[in-house]
């Protein structure tokens, strides 16, 4: 799914909004926010405050970010689609999805949108293996990796070279799909790849870096990677049972047009 270099596009025209689930992330915000400025000026951004017990929220709050703060936590997929319906009920044109944890360099946002304010895709992914991964991934996660990108390639009949990534840009009929449609809520991965690909979605790569987490601790640790792949295997052998359903789908229309 390698996208070559997208045309020089004006953003102007289209609502663009940030979408970043954040779970005690009061540390790391301050320099991802700081960097958003630089490389997202005047873009908007939603942090989706994901039940924190620490300053998470009123940290993001005092940086000019808009909060959305969770009654219960929901898990990483379930703040995520909390950001897509914000997206579409606000009347946001793109979303990109960006993590708190300083992993994402801001800096290939502007790669992540070209392709899809071009019209060209409907979804951006941000691969590591296409650009850079400056951090040390365990066995365990780099083997997942691998297994699940095959499968994807294999099923989807393009090479997918970074399926866990959740650097990316959705345009607004994908922000409509995954806001109305079953989204996962831990892990949306290989899984969401074969949805688009099902419901008919343009889906490109793109390089990017990746990075360390600034501070604090990731989801994907100790047993919670033997619970990642077990449940990736699963939701992936459901997708695979309903694809007559995705393909059937009809949420590509915009909301904006109904009551």
């Amino acid at each position: 799914m390698q996208a070559s270099a997208p045309p020089t596009t004006n953003v102007a025209s289209q609502r663009i909004v940030i979408v970043m689930p954040a779970h005690n992330e009061s540390q790391n915000l301050p320099s991802v926010l700081g960097e958003l400025k630089q490389w997202a000026p005047g873009v908007d951004c939603v942090v989706i405050d994901d039940y924190s017990s620490d300053d998470t929220a009123l940290v993001a709050a005092q940086l000019g970010a808009e909060v959305i703060s969770l009654p219960c936590n929901l898990g990483y997929g379930g703040a995520v689609q909390t950001g897509f319906k914000y997206a579409v009920e606000h009347g946001y044109d793109v979303a990109v999805m960006l993590d708190a944890d300083g992993q994402h360099d801001p800096s290939a946002i502007p790669e992540l949108l070209a392709p899809v304010l071009a019209g060209q895709t409907d979804v951006v992914i941000g691969s590591r293996f296409l650009g850079q991964m400056s951090y040390h991934a365990g066995w365990l996660k780099r083997a997942g990796m691998s297994v699940f990108a095959s499968i994807a390639s294999r099923f989807t009949h393009r090479t997918v070279t970074d399926p866990t990534s959740g650097f990316q840009a959705l345009n607004r009929g994908a922000l409509c799909f995954f806001a109305r449609d079953n989204y996962p809520s831990d892990f949306p991965d290989a899984d969401t790849l074969l949805t688009l690909h099902y419901a008919g979605f343009r889906v490109v790569e793109v390089p990017v870096n990746i990075r360390g987490r600034l501070s604090g601790v990731s989801m994907h640790t100790s047993w919670k990677v033997i619970y990642y792949i077990f449940k990736m295997f699963l939701s992936i052998f459901i997708i695979l049972l309903r694809q007559q359903t995705h393909e059937q789908a009809t949420c590509h229309a915009d909301p904006r047009s109904t009551e």
